[in-house]
């Protein structure tokens, strides 16, 4: 395959770091204000994403004796992750990559438990222009947001120990090794070449898949398909949504680790497919429907601002235009069609959102990719000095780049979905995964939290 030699360089997401800075013994670190001031921004602004962002957006879906209890799971996870990160989960993911102990294809190591040994001025390799603690900070927020995301699959139905338990195993064994082979250069879909800038498979298709599962284990909400399952307050839906839509250029511009060239450009497309993603689903639910809705609309922008997350750095406005406008038609038939047909009850659409709209992404980006935006800044360029002529997508002859972009999704599927089902089935095994019948029906808020509101 063409890029197969600069698989190193090329793989991670976050590559404004230097293609052979795992390699050798780097000079001394030189920390950028400019880029410091950018990144603590965006990590800001991803905090933001999950509260209040997806808190509120989940939490106008539901119907109104549940609210609260949607809106405790993505609060308590911020919560829960945090803990994590610090103790154990960053130095899974992103040990430091001169560490040979560390080097794994699959996991990292222990050099970073309880964040030991990290110098404020001192850098990590995948971000050699800022501090290590607002890189660790930045990863951190994506780690938060990714389990909070399956949320929206079970909704209505499990029990908050049971999720407690469930997030704290599932972002161990299945988020930190996930993040550490696409976005450490030792990893090994770093590796094979999959193009990841921001999380296609590492936070949508992951999250996507595990909210299939968990959907499937738990079972289906008492009375559905039949019963009225109206989400009770579309405006917190929108408002949830507006700052997901926000919060998502911290995401995807921050995930270039520079205040650069790469940030603008990765800012730039995401605006534009999340707009052209949010008209083609409610042109195809007006069409089909007869209506154009608020839902549909929010729904839409989501599923193009998770469509262009893999592909922010590489590709430019056309690109952008074609993946949004795909994802937004495909994710309202996997949302509405594709559920149905298949019985499926993903409460509030993970999977059909974010597992789909992932893999959507994921694949387009091996097509859309294009060498001029990917060489803006970062490892590319280095590495192209020793190969001029190469090619990064479908549309500029690298072919093989589609087929690497499949692996990275197939592995990502197989990984989180075999580990998923045998964590959920050990749990329920243990303290029972769905809250009791009479809870269900009566609401999760009082039975679960003692609070309701009015």
């Amino acid at each position: 395959m063409v890029l197969a030699g600069m698989a190193p360089a090329l793989a991670f997401a976050q590559d404004a770091a230097a293609p052979a800075a795992a390699a050798a013994a780097p000079a001394a670190p030189t920390i950028s204000g400019g880029d410091t001031a950018w990144m603590l921004t965006s990590t800001a602004l991803v905090l933001m994403m999950t509260i209040p962002g997806l808190a509120l957006f989940y939490g106008g879906m539901v119907r109104k004796f549940n609210v609260l209890a949607m809106v405790m799971q993505s609060f308590a996870i911020t919560c829960l992750v945090t803990v994590l990160w610090a103790l154990v989960e960053y130095s899974l993911a992103f040990s430091a990559a001169s560490d040979a102990a560390d080097a794994k294809e699959f996991i990292g190591g222990f050099s970073r438990v309880l964040l030991a040994g990290m110098d404020p001025t001192g850098t990590h390799a995948l971000a050699p222009t800022i501090p290590e603690p607002v890189f660790m900070m930045y990863q951190m927020t994506f780690a938060i947001i990714t389990p909070a995301l399956i949320t929206g699959a079970f909704a209505d139905r499990m029990k908050f120990s049971a999720m407690l338990v469930f997030i704290t195993l599932w972002s161990l064994v299945v988020y930190a090794p996930i993040a550490h082979t696409v976005w450490h250069p030792n990893g090994y879909l770093a590796k094979l070449g999959v193009l990841d800038f921001a999380g296609g498979t590492v936070v949508h298709i992951n999250a996507g898949i595990a909210g299939l599962v968990a959907c499937l284990v738990i079972g289906k909400r008492k009375g559905y398909p039949n019963a009225d399952f109206s989400p009770h307050n579309l405006v917190l839906s929108l408002i949830g949504a507006s700052l997901l839509w926000v919060g998502w250029f911290g995401f995807n511009a921050g995930s270039a680790l520079t205040a650069g060239p790469r940030a603008g450009m990765a800012m730039t497309v995401t605006q534009v497919a999340t707009a052209a993603a949010a008209l083609a689903w409610v042109f195809v639910e007006w069409a089909v429907k007869g209506k154009p809705s608020v839902l549909g609309i929010i729904s839409g922008a989501v599923a193009g601002l998770v469509a262009i997350t893999p592909a922010a750095g590489f590709v430019d406005t056309v690109g952008a235009f074609a993946i949004g406008i795909a994802v937004g038609i495909i994710c309202f038939f996997s949302a509405t069609s594709l559920k149905k047909a298949l019985g499926y009850d993903d409460s509030l659409d993970a999977f059909g959102v974010h597992g789909i709209g992932g893999i959507v992404g994921a694949i387009l980006t091996g097509v859309f990719a294009k060498i001029s935006i990917g060489n803006s800044e970062g490892a590319f360029a280095a590495a192209l000095k020793d190969a001029p002529d190469t090619k990064l997508g479908l549309i500029e002859g690298n072919a093989a780049q589609v087929i690497t972009q499949l692996e990275g999704v197939a592995f990502t599927i197989v990984w989180c979905g075999v580990i998923t089902f045998v964590l959920l089935k050990i749990i329920d095994l243990v303290i029972g995964l769905r809250v009791d019948e009479e809870v269900e029906r009566d609401g999760l808020d009082i039975a679960l939290h003692g609070e309701s509101i009015h």
